[in-house]
């Protein structure tokens, strides 16, 4: 009875197949957009820090120094834009500024005490492979240190995801997935066409389809990755050109990042080594991908901006 089930999905999918792709690309895209379609209520709840028991509100400096950034970066409809405190190291952010939820952008707790003589990051509890960071130990002080940011530096961080946002980079990347499936689809049935597949046997069809799908899979990783890093070059390159002193900032927010890095890989021991490189960069997750761009060759290209004589 299973077998006659499968049987006639098959047949149905066959019959229909043009629908059940735009229904599959249509959902795979809808998928990967659902943080930037309601970012309030998926996105920011994963990285909103708490404090009390209540959510931590942005004081009084980090609202200015957003204030700051939006009309630094000139973007577009700056009210779409709406700023929280992240439980993170870094910033973060989701959404479309064109669309009705607009944009939220998680800004780091330690950044609001970084340039001021009372320095918040050894106020937060770090825990490391199940131990809390002793902020007066060599490795403590060390990372206090490379989490501390200048003003500049602060600035490269969040305007970024600015920059990211105003550019449609969510949108771009959401959009590799269907592109990938339709083009795996449409070239595997012109090619079984071309090779009359279709009246062969049903184990040659099987295997075929079988290697069709293990290509697109790896197509769309090699595609998806190739996108993400150049919006990450793209990124950085338009938030370091805005001023030399977001440049200077940018190679400073860098080279944080790296030394961070070098202090999890200590910390976290064997599990560290797997995932940091001894510069500082991660290591890929799988042999054959990398998502994003390594810190090394940002802080590069950073650099490389710097040393362009100004017009």
């Amino acid at each position: 009875m299973a077998v006659r089930f499968l049987c006639k999905t098959v047949a149905m999918v066959e019959r229909h197949r043009t629908g059940f792709l735009a229904v599959s690309c249509a959902g795979l895209f809808g998928a990967n957009l659902t943080f930037h379609i309601f970012p309030e209520e998926t996105f920011r709840p994963l990285y909103q820090a708490w404090v009390k028991g209540k959510p931590m509100e942005l004081s009084g400096k980090l609202q200015i120094l957003f204030r700051d950034i939006i009309s630094d970066v000139r973007v577009k409809s700056a009210n779409r834009y709406q700023a929280f405190v992240a439980y993170s190291f870094h910033p973060v952010s989701a959404g479309l500024p064109w669309l009705p939820a607009g944009c939220v952008v998680g800004i780091p707790a330690h950044f609001s005490g970084a340039d001021s003589d009372d320095n918040r990051t050894a106020s937060h509890v770090v825990v490391i492979e199940g131990k809390e960071v002793d902020w007066d130990s060599t490795e403590g002080l060390a990372l206090k240190e490379a989490l501390t940011l200048s003003p500049e530096a602060q600035k490269f961080a969040i305007a970024r995801e600015l920059m990211y946002l105003q550019s449609n980079g969510p949108f771009i990347c959401a959009a590799v997935a269907p592109v990938c499936l339709a083009g795996t689809w449409i070239s595997g049935v012109a090619i079984k066409q071309l090779l009359g597949l279709y009246s062969g046997p049903v184990l040659l069809r099987g295997l075929y389809n079988v290697a069709v799908m293990a290509i697109g899979f790896v197509g769309y990783c090699l595609s998806y990755d190739a996108v993400s890093q150049a919006m990450d070059y793209r990124t950085d390159r338009n938030t370091a050109t805005i001023s030399t002193s977001f440049a200077r900032g940018g190679v400073e927010f860098y080279n944080k990042i790296l030394s961070q890095n070098k202090i999890f890989r200590t910390l976290m021991g064997k599990r560290g080594e797997r995932i940091y490189a001894p510069s500082g960069n991660l290591f890929p997750r799988y042999w054959f991908r990398l998502k994003h761009a390594s810190y090394t060759s940002r802080r590069d290209l950073i650099i490389n901006i710097l040393s362009m004589p100004q017009a």
